[in-house]
């Protein structure tokens, strides 16, 4: 069949029209151009955002010249003009540094619940697995430190999203980027906000506690959950980590990276590190644009934390709490270790060194427990990432619960958080807290908490024990 002559000419025209239109948007932001099609070069820092992910061909228009990064060369040039407060464009890696009950897992929700940063919770924890299998909270600091290296090369990775080195730490080693075994892969999922009908309440202990169904880009949500999940199925797997893993399935390790490159910005919480110092080269790595989180918390608070929760391993510490008496073989390096971690790491970020410059923040757990919004606001400013309003409708859902649900379930982030500040005081032995303080004396000076020095201080809650300090980071 002969096509008219008109045609042709139509045929024609709207040809030359979409070469035109290449060749400007080409010659005026290549880069994002390059994105859209997937042909960015590899060493370019370049970050597309999820409209660059669709697929070649979709009717959809994509706003190219404000969806993908700038390199770093041009960052400066083209400024946001939503909030030129912040340069939103510029993807920014966290790590939360911090020790076993010090209230990470609380922090790194806060980045969670952020739609644009993609979290993983303690991905460290299999490296530790597979070099140092018995290590636990050792003081040969020769052994502590075998695993630096090794750390330090898959946290760089692991920001660059390449989640496929993770698979060599996984043990058994994922067959086809599939795994079953990710270190409580239900952490790093998203609760994200939702309207008061989308919202379900759970009873626990006769507390009613409010919770959103799992939605966005996550481990546990969709696409990496590939299983279709019902409101119901939602409320389970936001309610305990081990529903992701069998609702969801295994996990996809090559669509999580494609997830992780989606997102503007990532978050990593380790309690694997010891010391700020041991991050020194990739704070200086010019390419990641790391900025640390450190949390700290009154050690008196971490041993009652800890003896509560890991009751195997502090078992003679509550034979002391129960009985009054120190058992003679207590392993007192288990909170030797803390202190002496904190106290190092925290000299030297207090010190100010130039290497540490705009890219360390402390943070202490009382103060975020007190006034988590003003501190996250803190936070947030500190990274210059604008503060989502997932971010504060989950803080207030969280910071609100009860006493009775955090002791109950020992790895929860819904707490009533002022009044779990300092409940340690209720549940350390006088005796207890004399030994702490005296083997932790400089830090708790540095940190700004108080010591007692009688049975009846410990217990009278109407006066606390964390004096007022304000830590500011440095630029």
């Amino acid at each position: 069949m002969q096509c008219s002559w008109k045609s042709m000419v139509l045929l024609a025209l709207a040809s030359i029209a979409i070469q035109y239109t290449a060749i400007r948007t080409f010659s005026t932001n290549p880069l994002s151009f390059l994105c859209s099609v997937g042909l960015a070069p590899s060493g370019l820092t370049v970050n597309c955002s999820p409209k660059e992910l669709m697929q070649v061909g979709q009717e959809t228009p994509v706003d190219l010249d404000h969806s993908c990064d700038r390199s770093p060369s041009n960052a400066n040039s083209s400024p946001s003009l939503s909030n030129p407060s912040y340069n939103v464009t510029k993807r920014t890696h966290i790590l939360i540094l911090a020790t076993t009950r010090s209230g990470s897992s609380f922090v790194g929700q806060l980045f969670n619940q952020h739609p644009e940063v993609f979290y993983l919770f303690e991905p460290l924890y299999h490296v530790q697995l597979a070099l140092l299998p018995r290590l636990a909270q050792s003081r040969n600091l020769a052994e502590r430190r075998v695993m630096l290296g090794a750390a330090r090369d898959l946290l760089r990775s692991l920001y660059h999203c390449n989640l496929h080195s993770l698979e060599s730490y996984i043990q058994p080693r994922p067959a086809r980027h599939s795994t079953d075994k990710l270190f409580r892969r239900g952490a790093s999922k998203r609760h994200e906000s939702a309207t008061f009908a989308s919202v379900f309440a759970i009873q626990f202990l006769s507390v009613t506690v409010f919770v959103c169904p799992v939605l966005g880009r996550s481990l546990c949500s969709p696409p990496v959950c590939e299983a279709p999940l019902g409101s119901k199925e939602q409320v389970l797997v936001l309610a305990d980590e081990g529903e992701c893993v069998r609702k969801c399935g295994p996990l996809n390790v090559s669509v999580a990276a494609e997830v992780c490159r989606a997102k503007r910005h990532a978050a990593i919480k380790t309690v694997r590190i010891p010391q700020v110092s041991d991050l020194r080269a990739l704070i200086e790595d010019p390419r990641l644009n790391l900025k640390v989180v450190q949390l700290v918390r009154d050690p008196r608070g971490i041993l009652a934390s800890r003896i509560e929760t890991f009751r195997d391993t502090y078992r003679l510490w509550r034979l002391w709490r129960a009985t009054g008496r120190r058992p003679h073989n207590l392993d007192l390096g288990q909170i030797n270790t803390v202190c002496e971690d904190f106290l190092r790491s925290v000299s030297v970020g207090l010190a100010r060194p130039t290497w540490l410059k705009g890219r360390y923040m402390l943070l202490r757990y009382e103060d975020l427990a007190r006034f988590p919004l003003q501190k996250t606001k803190e936070l947030y400013s500190f990274l210059g990432l604008v503060l989502d309003h997932n971010v504060v409708d989950w803080i207030i859902n969280n910071t609100r619960g009860s006493s009775g649900l955090s002791s109950w379930q020992k790895f929860t982030t819904v707490r009533d958080s002022a009044a779990n500040a300092e409940n340690w005081r209720v549940k350390l032995s006088f005796d207890m807290v004399v030994y702490t303080q005296t083997v932790c004396q400089p830090l708790l000076g540095l940190l700004g908490y108080k010591t007692i020095f009688h049975p009846r201080e410990l217990r009278n809650l109407s006066h606390s024990l964390v004096e007022d300090r304000t830590f500011l980071p440095f630029f």
